[in-house]
């Protein structure tokens, strides 16, 4: 049967005259589309297809269907589209997510693996704390990776509670770049981007371009993603139970528990930022409900430095709750701005039309504004946190693991490879530092004749081993994910420094032994034996000392490392000399000869260890 095509003079006259139908009560057309119409906020065209598509069961004779017919046809569309619907919304979803994580790591890697110590060294101040915490964000496009290297950095001592405090307002503001790059209306040209950033990462052998152009990839991959999932949800338009549910977003509280709930689920705040943008692309959920959703948003993305502090220390534990408080805040203010202000339409009338780049300029604005609000009392947030977590019994008594490593850590996608080296870095220095305590006090052993420490060395060495194990484990489990060139080379000559951390600490137990093989031999070494001891032990500490994180750059472990060693080898020499010469004097007897001659290899092999750590940690700042 031919259907008769109505034009828009016939919907306006049947919504006009009492005499005629009107399309809103008929069924036709929502009250929304209808009213948003009538206001002019819908195109003609856009109006005309509705109505097109609503009218194509209307006979030529003119007579409307029953609305029982209706819902039936209606029913039937639903059923056709949604599982293709779903699985289109799905695939979006992937790409989104995938297109994010290819330009976050394109960045990182492109960027170099320097913003661990960018994040160390520039924070003395809460405005160089802001911007670097800022920076990082927008470098990786994650709040959560960089809140998780505060974590790890306060939990360490090497970042003190307030400049977590500052780092983390800065990294809320970062994180918004990547809902402003969403509103870049480039969905046209994203396949375009996207294949010849692929083809530069095909074809193209320099190291450097291929990760900018990662970048670009990641980016038309990202809008690909955004595009499918807008058009995945557009039949949510005339879904009743769907537009139902998002009026009730309009509500604080339930659009705030939502977007808290999603994001914690999903575990980033740009993701489910996007998607919300996607979704209010489509015109399903307005600005005035969607901004308590963005809400929610920014406090379900702290999930992620909850689940990091796990097994931290309690300081560690309060960056946390920093960051939560700041999310927190940050909601309760912009809800009560939104409700009593016209909050909403000034952000409407800076991009008319453009609910995407609305939502980017609403979270953009709620973070650097909560930020300007709470930098001045940044010092008090700290101590708050200090006294909602107050300092634990527990602190005093310190169990065997890891402390610096999470396991969950391992599979977390975004800026994955600079934490993965923050913690290795962290973990192997400690290592580093238990292993120089073992062989100081070794040689204060051998000195004093006193084997106090035994125990306290013996249990110290066996938790030496368990770090060289398990941190070897974790190497190996990173290397066999993706890594770029320079984080494959820093893991391949991490493994190589824990071994050798690992014989310098097996080196302090055999200068332990020579301690106690004088005590059962009842051996005493010469004045002149002891100060030759002593000069040892003061130059082993010193080429460990300067090996450490905290003592200079990589740049110059290697310069340091080979006068140190140079040095003992210079000093072994002489002292093995001096020696024979003692023994041919008779003023040293055979017994004591032996423990000194062996005490003397043991010195020299731990030079060597120390000039094998430089040289790889030289490596990875090549």
């Amino acid at each position: 049967m031919a259907h008769r095509k109505f034009s828009m003079v016939d919907v306006q006259c049947l919504g006009d005259s009492r005499h005629h139908r009107n399309p809103e009560e008929e069924g036709l057309v929502s009250s929304d589309a209808y009213g948003d119409y009538a206001f002019g906020r819908w195109k003609k065209q856009d109006f005309d297809e509705q109505i097109e598509k609503r009218f194509a069961g209307i006979s030529v004779m003119g007579e409307m269907p029953g609305r029982e017919r209706r819902n039936e046809i209606n029913s039937e569309e639903t059923k056709e589209m949604r599982m293709e619907d779903i699985l289109m919304l799905l695939g979006g979803l992937a790409l989104f997510l995938y297109g994010m994580q290819m330009m976050s790591n394109g960045l990182e890697t492109a960027a170099g693996n320097k913003m661990k110590s960018i994040l160390e060294k520039l924070t003395s101040n809460r405005i160089k704390g802001v911007v670097v915490g800022a920076a990082i964000t927008a470098v990786i496009q994650s709040s959560s990776a960089t809140t998780v290297m505060v974590v790890g950095f306060v939990n360490s001592g090497l970042m003190t509670l307030n400049q977590a405090v500052w780092v983390i307002m800065g990294a809320n503001i970062g994180t918004t770049i990547t809902g402003q790059l969403i509103a870049l209306d480039i969905g046209a040209i994203a396949p375009l981007i996207a294949f010849g950033g692929v083809a530069a990462i095909t074809f193209v052998k320099n190291e450097r371009v291929r990760h900018i152009s990662e970048i670009f990839a990641g980016l038309g991959v990202l809008f690909i993603g955004m595009g499918m999932m807008g058009d995945a949800m557009q039949p949510l338009q005339q879904s009743e139970t769907f537009v139902n549910f998002m009026t009730k977003a309009s509500n604080p509280v339930v659009g705030i528990l939502v977007g808290a709930i999603f994001t914690a689920i999903i575990q980033s705040s740009s993701a489910s930022v996007g998607i919300l943008q996607a979704l209010a692309g489509t015109g399903v959920i307005p600005l005035s409900s969607a901004v308590y959703v963005l809400f929610g948003q920014n406090i379900g993305t702290c999930i992620t430095a909850v689940l990091a502090s796990i097994g931290t220390k309690t300081n560690a534990k309060r960056a946390t709750v920093i960051h939560l408080m700041f999310n927190i805040f940050g909601s309760i203010l912009f809800t009560f701005i939104c409700m009593l202000t016209p909050f909403v339409s000034w952000v409407e009338a800076l991009s008319p039309g453009n609910t995407v780049a609305q939502i980017a300029n609403v979270h953009t604005i709620f973070n650097i504004v909560t930020t300007l609000i709470l930098l001045p009392v940044g010092t008090y947030m700290a101590k708050l946190a200090v006294l909602i977590l107050p300092e634990g019994k527990e602190e005093a008594t310190e169990e065997r693991g890891l402390k610096h490593i999470k396991v969950f850590e391992n599979s977390y996608s975004v800026g994955n490879e600079a934490l993965a080296l923050s913690e290795l870095e962290q973990e192997v220095d400690r290592m580093r530092g238990m292993v120089a305590k073992n062989v100081q006090e070794s040689y204060e052993a051998v000195l004093t004749g006193n084997l106090g420490a035994w125990d306290s060395l013996k249990e110290r060495e066996e938790y030496i081993d368990y770090l060289n194990a398990e941190i070897s484990k974790y190497i190996v489990r990173q290397m066999s994910g993706e890594k770029s060139v320079a984080g494959s080379k820093s893991m391949s000559s991490y493994y190589i420094i824990v071994g050798n951390i690992e014989r310098i600490g097996d080196h302090a137990m055999n200068i332990l032994g020579y301690a106690k093989n004088l005590n059962e031999w009842g051996i005493h070494l010469s004045q002149e034996a002891l100060e030759e001891i002593g000069q040892m032990k003061k130059i082993c500490e010193k080429a460990l000392s300067d090996i450490s994180m905290h003592n200079g750059s990589r740049k110059e472990f290697l310069e340091k490392a080979a006068r140190n060693e140079q040095k003992i080898d210079d000093l072994e020499e002489m002292y093995l000399k001096r020696q024979i010469e003692r023994m041919k004097s008779g003023s040293c007897n055979a017994e004591a000869g032996i423990l000194f001659s062996e005490l003397l290899t043991d010195f020299e092999r731990i030079g060597d260890h120390v000039l094998n750590i430089a040289e790889q940690y030289q490596n990875m700042a090549r």
